[in-house]
């Protein structure tokens, strides 16, 4: 009988301890995954709001500026400005969902795998 069928078969409190060891790291890192993935998506979400409102504000101040004469117009430069803000914010909510997160959010959770893969190997061979 292969050596991991034989401590399984003998002692398997073994098997259950190594199964609650790996529900605590799962448990560990995906609160901070599922947080940065939230931010990553509400940072998304905004950055697409405050663009297509961007968007529209322009396409409203450019139809202003060809229908009303430039003298008429109290203040020209609000047709700048007012779409400048909501873009000037997208981009900046662009800039912050690409920087990159945390590097591996379940890291200690790979490293056990690999190490178990490892491990098993060697008992395999």
């Amino acid at each position: 009988m292969p050596p991991l069928l034989n401590l399984i078969a003998t002692r398997p409190q073994l098997l259950a301890e190594h199964a609650q060891a790996y529900a605590e790291l799962v448990a560990a890192g995906l609160p901070r995954a599922a947080a940065t993935c939230k931010r990553q998506a509400l940072l998304t979400a905004g950055a697409v709001a405050s663009l297509l409102a961007a968007v529209v504000l322009a396409g409203v101040a450019l139809m202003l500026w060809a229908t009303l004469p430039a003298l008429a117009m109290p203040a020209p430069w609000l047709l700048v400005v007012v779409p400048l803000l909501p873009a000037l914010a997208g981009i900046a909510c662009a800039m912050v969902a690409r920087a990159p997160a945390e590097p591996n959010l379940l890291g200690e959770l790979q490293r056990q795998v690999n190490a178990d893969l490892s491990m098993l190997r060697d008992v395999a061979a």
